[in-house]
């Protein structure tokens, strides 16, 4: 273990350069790790400070950039996230994708925090790391190659089954928008097309052993708040801590069809009728065979599952994920679970996306029931609701961009939509262009306000919500100040706070790179826990009223990246559908969201940010969060936010 004065942090960011074929260390400085954590928040203000508005996606000056957390490979809960982020494909704004897995760890354990790629490479290459040695090499041999077959190839030739690899499939090379980046072959950083900027820099992979260890400056108590945050969950979290650890996120199929909220036929409807076809009865009573978990995992979520009869039996896959069930089961009318589980796994191989590639899917799938799209726009393919035998099909077609159908899907659906015109454009369930996770925001209300003013557009996980219908209203009066922020069905203006404060400890979650399922129930885990491992940890004084000023530092640096990038309050709403069409099915029929009270959140919202009305950041809220030079840009470029 190496000791270069630093705590919790490996104190070290490796710069490559793809163009130039270089790989330089640079040290991570004091100000940047106390004002921005790490994980996203390192990322985030590489990403404005280095990506500067005019920049092409798929250009040399776009980064990509591999950030993890103080506390990422030490014995804290769940430690083993990592995110990349990068100037979007897909939105046009701030991208990222959050993986777990143990290639964040492995990271940490070869001495780094951070990697920023930038640059184009001539020929395909991957990166290796091994401790202190970083280099480029020739990835020939790979290009072509699936993710679960790269990942095989590299811990053969470098005879190390315990290195991670994170790599991109056919779907990042032929530069997809629904493309992932793929680690330990089922952990993706998805969305934003993050798959798609890494095949356009002819990067394969990353492969990343080390042994080099974490120093923390108070190790007692390190321990001793983990082994208190355990005993936390479990006592006061029970149900939560025994069902999820049992099941996984396919517990949600049963939740969220209970709630209304479960997407059907491309968000027509919240409740599928097959639902318990998809759930975790048949899965686990037939297919899951064991558990895995991502480094330092407490709950081990991640099913393994084998099909043993049948079309597709001798199938094997891991990380059965609620995403895939829904996105490839009820989101296109297919009941069939062998089905969904078998389309889960070609993600994975393939390196897409569960969420944006079954979005482009169930859009296309209501354009031909529509009589939008013909056969001849799906290659003779009948795209009929519960025509569950050409699901596989149409992915491999995405992933490979072949034929009329995969051509138009690789596009993504908002620019697919735009491509065709008229109706479709409705049907294409986006927000900022993203894609969204699978709760439906009509019942959800501010599950359906966070993916509205989501930096990355359309996103659940940077609120991950689950506190609006697990706090009591005591609890919500407490925390958030009104207790009407616990009714999931009224669309309040204490929802605009309610989201303000968990976009605030979910940043926490990304900075430190901890999975956000060890904030659920309890609302200590949520205030107490950060800031204490995080002091434990680092050996730096840090307090909750300090972590929400470093929130409220990177949502803004991130906000002022989509200004600069031409975005405002306009790209903060809901797609049309859920203003429109009220639900007509299960426990929400008749919810449908208030607009007019939609701007009301939006109004509020930007007030407790420090912005003004059409959502610019104010200077004197910049200056105050210590932006002073992001005031003087974005004034220059007329895009200050208007002081009241």
């Amino acid at each position: 273990m190496t000791d270069n004065g630093w705590y919790g942090w490996a104190g070290t960011i490796l710069r490559v350069d793809l163009t130039k074929g270089t790989v330089e260390k640079q040290p991570l400085t004091k100000e940047m790790a106390y004002d921005y954590i790490g994980g996203r928040g390192f990322n985030s203000k590489i990403l404005y400070d280095e990506v500067k508005p005019g920049t092409n996606p798929l250009g040399p000056d776009n980064l990509l950039i591999f950030g993890t957390g103080p506390v990422t490979g030490t014995c804290i809960p769940n430690n083993g996230r990592f995110t990349v982020s990068t100037l979007s494909l897909v939105t046009g704004g701030l991208g990222d994708g959050n993986s777990g897995g143990h290639f964040g760890p492995q990271m940490k354990y070869a001495g780094y925090d951070t990697i920023v790629v930038k640059g184009i490479s001539p020929k395909p290459v991957y990166l290796y790391i091994n401790d202190d040695t970083a280099e480029l090499r020739d990835a020939s041999h790979l290009w072509g190659k699936d993710v679960w077959e790269t990942t095989d190839i590299l811990m053969h030739d470098h005879d190390n089954k315990s290195m991670s690899v994170s790599a991109i499939g056919p779907a990042g090379e032929n530069v997809v928008a629904a493309s992932s980046i793929m680690n330990e072959y089922a952990r993706a950083a998805a969305k934003a097309g993050v798959g798609a900027i890494m095949g356009s820099k002819k990067l394969k992979a990353i492969s990343v052993y080390g042994e080099k260890g974490i120093r923390v400056y108070d190790p007692e108590d390190v321990y001793d708040s983990t082994i208190e945050y355990i005993d936390l969950i479990a006592r006061t979290d029970k149900w939560w801590f025994e069902t999820f650890s049992k099941y996984g996120t396919p517990m949600f199929v049963d939740q969220y069809n209970h709630l209304g909220a479960l997407p059907t036929r491309n968000w027509k409807e919240g409740t599928f009728e097959d639902a318990d076809k998809l759930g975790i009865t048949p899965l686990y009573e037939k297919y899951v065979k064991k558990k895995r978990g991502c480094g330092g995992c407490i709950y081990h979520c991640s099913p393994w599952f084998r099909i043993d009869e049948g079309p597709f039996k001798g199938w094997v896959g891991e990380g059965v994920e609620y995403e895939a069930m829904t996105g490839f089961g009820s989101k296109l009318g297919c009941s069939n679970l062998e089905v969904c589980l078998v389309a889960g796994s070609l993600c994975d191989m393939y390196g897409l996306d569960y969420i944006s590639a079954s979005e482009a899917m169930g859009w296309a799938w209501e354009c031909y029931n529509e009589g939008i799209l013909t056969k001849e726009d799906t290659d003779g393919l009948d795209l009929s609701w519960g025509n569950d035998s050409i699901i596989h099909e149409v992915l491999r077609k995405l992933a490979y961009k072949e034929g009329n159908l995969g051509k138009l899907l690789a596009l993504g659906s908002r620019k697919a939509a735009k491509k065709i015109g008229g109706k479709a454009e409705y049907y294409s369930m986006t927000i900022k262009g993203q894609q969204m996770g699978s709760m439906d925001p009509r019942v959800v209300t501010a599950w359906g306000f966070g993916y509205g003013v989501s930096t990355r557009g359309g996103d659940h996980l940077r609120t991950h919500l689950v506190c609006e219908y697990m706090f009591t209203p005591e609890e919500m009066e407490k925390y958030i100040g009104d207790a009407r922020a616990s009714d999931r069905f009224n669309l309040s203006e204490a929802k605009a706070d309610l989201v303000r404060w968990t976009e605030n400890v979910r940043f926490l979650n990304d900075s430190l790179e901890t999975c956000k399922y060890i904030n659920r129930g309890s609302p200590r885990s949520y205030v107490e826990f950060p800031y204490r491992w995080l002091t434990a940890v680092t050996g730096k004084k840090f307090t909750y009223e300090g972590l929400q000023d470093v929130a409220d530092r990177v949502l803004t640096v991130e906000r002022s990246f989509n200004v600069r990038q031409g975005m405002d309050r306009k790209d903060d709403y809901l797609a049309e559908r859920w203003y429109k069409e009220a639900m007509p099915v299960g426990s929400g029929k008749g919810s449908k969201v208030d607009k007019e009270m939609y701007d009301k959140l939006l109004d509020r919202y930007y007030e407790v940010r420090g912005w003004d009305q059409n959502g610019l950041p104010k200077r004197s809220h910049l200056e105050k969060l210590g932006l002073k030079y992001i005031a003087d840009e974005l004034q220059k470029m007329k895009l200050l936010g208007k002081e009241a």
